[in-house]
Order: C-alpha cells, then structure tokens, then sequence
C-alpha cells in the first residue's frame, strides 16, 4: 500500500482524536460562545476585532474541524479508489464524512440557535462515531500489508453477543458523560464515588440524578468490561487479537474511572478532564474494532461455507456424470 495513504490515514486518525480532545475543551472552559451567537465566523468577522481566551479556542476548534474534514474527505475518496475491492471501504468512509458533517451540523445549530442541554450532549458520541470509523479505516489500510490479520480468529456467540451488547451500552455511558458537562452537573456532587459519603441517599434533584446516573453507567461498564476480559483470559489465550484487545479495554475503562474520580476531587482539574475525554474515546475505538472483527469473521464463516457448499455440490455433479458414463 502507498506509503501516503498509510500517512494520511494516521494523520487523519490523529487529527480526529484531536478534534474530540478540542471539542471536550471547548466544553470544559466554557467557550461555547466565545465567537457569539455567528456560525462559521467570529462575531460576524473573518478577523475579530475584540480577542478573548474563549473566542480563541472556539475559533481554534472550528478551525481543525475543517482541516480534519478535508483530511477525512481526502482519505475517503483515496480509500474508495485503492481499495474500494474491500467490502468496509465504501461503509468506513461514508460513515466517517456523513458523521462529521453531522457533528459540523449540530456545532452550528448550538451556536446559531441554541438548544437543550439533553441536544447537545449528542455532540460527542457523534464525533466518537466518525473518529471510529476513520480508525477503522487506518486500520483497514495497514491490514492490506497484513499488520492486522484477523483472518483466522474464531469467536463463539456468547463473546459476540456480550461485545455487541457493551458497545451499545457504551454510547449510554458516553451520552451521560456529556449530559454532565453540558448540564455543568459536574461538581453537584463533591464527594465519590457517592454524592454524599456521609450518607448515602437517592438523588434530590435532576442535576444529582444525571451526575449519579453517569456514576452508575461508568461502573457497570467496568464491571462488564472487567468480566469480558477474564473470559478472554480464559478461553481466548490463544488468539492474541482478541487477548490483548479485551486488556487494552481494561486498562483503559479502568483509566477512565480513576480519572473520571480525580475529577471530582481535583475539583475539575481541566488536564484530568481532557484525559478523561481521551481515555472514553480510546476506548470507544477500541470497542468499534472489536465489532469490525466480528463482522469479517462472520463474514468469513459465510464465505466458507458457501465455498464448502460448492464444492459439495460440484463433486455431485461429477459422480453424477461419472455415473452416467458408466
């Protein structure tokens, strides 16, 4: 495969995570509204007059999203060509642009218009949706040289149905997390891992209810990732794909809740946030590629045993013949 698509496609990759680590910045200082109620200028000018901390890293953020939508749009197009033999490329790259047109969309309508809270808080499980299809893309590139073989792993239908199911289940987790950013729920409870460690009592408002709620998700998705990865532990050893990939998750759900408690008792401690928006995302992209294994297993099974169908079917028509003929 061509070196600059292989360079392009980690570019693209980086420039994604970049792009959610930017966006959770955005949130996390408030800057929002730093260009004003105007959409894609500042303030209604190509070169504000006034210059804020907010007007710079909401500018900043607009800014690398058109760089990265270019980029994603270059790669798709460039995937499509070179690769377009492979049955994800056209899925990937459709799925990678029409999700980060949709997230460009719904930035504007904020800034333009306005809109609840349980809206906005869409905003980053659909960045995460986009970044993973453009990881997957990479990952799809790199495979044509075989640095990713997933050819031969076998999986049962009771890892396949737990791994769909989490992945799912994630974007709830996700939801949630931005729900408490975005109700600036954050810091209602100021205590961990429950609101009020003196006493531990159901929520007394919305804003409790949301913060707890996102605890809640956080810690059963540990939980099911925890129990997932001992059943790789137990009966995938030997498949280093799906071995190592379950471990990644973990440190990285584990990762995710320590920083997700550092938070609170840093008490928004904004380097702890960012991480905390890494860590969600790495872990989503891990999720997704767990699925593309799934999905090219499955369909691996399919073709051999159409394959094996054929053949049974062409050595019939032979002994048939031969039965003929004698």
């Amino acid at each position: 495969m061509q070196p600059y698509l292989k360079r392009l496609a980690v570019l693209s990759t980086f420039g994604m995570l970049m792009l959610l680590i930017g966006g959770a910045l955005v949130t996390k200082t408030d800057s929002g509204d730093g260009c004003g109620a105007s959409w894609p200028l500042c303030n209604g000018q190509f070169i504000p007059s006034e210059i804020t901390s907010e007007l710079v890293i909401e500018a900043s953020h607009r800014m690398v999203t058109g760089l990265v939508a270019i980029m994603v749009l270059v790669l798709a197009i460039l995937s499509w060509k070179k690769l377009g033999h492979i049955r994800e490329t056209k899925f990937l790259s459709i799925l990678a642009l029409s999700f980060i047109v949709i997230q460009s969309l719904v930035g504007a309508a904020t800034v333009l218009w306005g809109q609840s809270d349980f809206f906005m808080a869409l905003h980053f499980g659909i960045s995460l949706i986009s970044f993973s299809a453009v990881l997957l893309l990479t990952l799809l590139i790199f495979e044509i040289d075989k640095k990713f073989q997933v050819e031969n792993v076998i999986i049962d239908k009771r890892m396949k149905a737990h791994t769909i199911g989490l992945t799912i289940y994630s974007l709830v987790v996700i939801y949630t997390g931005a729900l408490v950013r975005h109700m600036e729920a954050s810091m209602i409870c100021s205590d961990w891992p429950f609101c009020n460690n003196t006493a531990i009592t159901l929520p007394r408002n919305i804003y409790e209810w949301v913060q707890m709620g996102h605890r809640l998700a956080a810690g059963l998705i540990f939980l099911w990732i925890l129990f997932i990865f001992l059943l790789a532990i137990r009966k995938y050893k030997t498949q280093p794909v799906i071995y190592y990939g379950w471990m990644i998750a973990f440190i990285l759900v584990s990762l995710q809740v320590f920083s997700g408690a550092i938070v609170i008792i840093s008490q928004l401690n904004l380097y702890v946030a960012l991480l905390h928006a890494l860590f969600i995302s790495c872990l989503f992209g891990v999720l997704s590629y767990m699925i593309f294994i799934i999905s090219r297993t499955q369909y691996n099974e399919r073709a051999r045993k159409l394959h094996s169908k054929k053949h049974q079917e062409n050595k019939e028509i032979i002994s048939s013949i031969v039965q003929n003929n004698g």
